[in-house]
């Protein structure tokens, strides 16, 4: 499955950013693809680099790396209840209500990649038992409506989305 075959009808427009920086990937090539390169960025990166601020007010490179985490342990958990056909509408959430209390900046880079590479290992295992019928699956989060697959792939597009802001901003 590739992030060609979405309909624009299967996510909220607010999403068509982050499935475009994909360039029309596959789906569990996307998730693996963006997996490395936000280790090697890590790897890369000097520890005293993680409570780095590009300006006052905007998150650290640690808080970054933890939205990143949050958001797709939220974001599998959707895809979950959808490919499982559950019926609930699902709230939203207020990232910038995780970050302060993430307590990211306390973390190691160390401890940073074990986090997100198990959250990944969960993702990736996750979607690998999902039939072509339950990607096709959706169901509404923050009042819009979601298929499986594409929050597969706005893992993926948002993780590529923040890595290209990092990389631009804060090195």
């Amino acid at each position: 499955m590739h992030s060609r075959e979405l309909q624009e009808t299967e996510y909220h427009s607010y999403y068509n950013n982050y499935i475009l920086m994909l360039d029309e990937t596959a789906l569990m090539e996307a998730l693996k693809t963006t997996e490395t390169e936000l280790l090697t960025f890590i790897k890369s990166l000097p520890e005293d680099r993680l409570q780095y601020r590009y300006a006052e007010g905007k998150w650290s490179v640690a808080e970054v790396i933890q939205h990143i985490i949050d958001t797709e342990r939220i974001f599998t958990y959707r895809a979950l209840r959808f490919a499982r056909n559950d019926r609930t509408d699902l709230p939203g959430y207020e990232q910038d209500d995780y970050v302060p209390f993430s307590d990211a900046d306390k973390r190691t880079k160390e401890e940073l990649m074990v986090d997100f590479k198990a959250t990944r290992l969960n993702t990736v295992s996750l979607f690998h038992t999902f039939s072509d019928e339950m990607l096709k699956r959706s169901g509404t989060a923050d009042g819009n409506l979601m298929s499986v697959r594409a929050a597969g792939f706005i893992i993926a597009g948002h993780l590529k989305h923040h890595l290209k802001v990092l990389e631009e901003r804060y090195m």
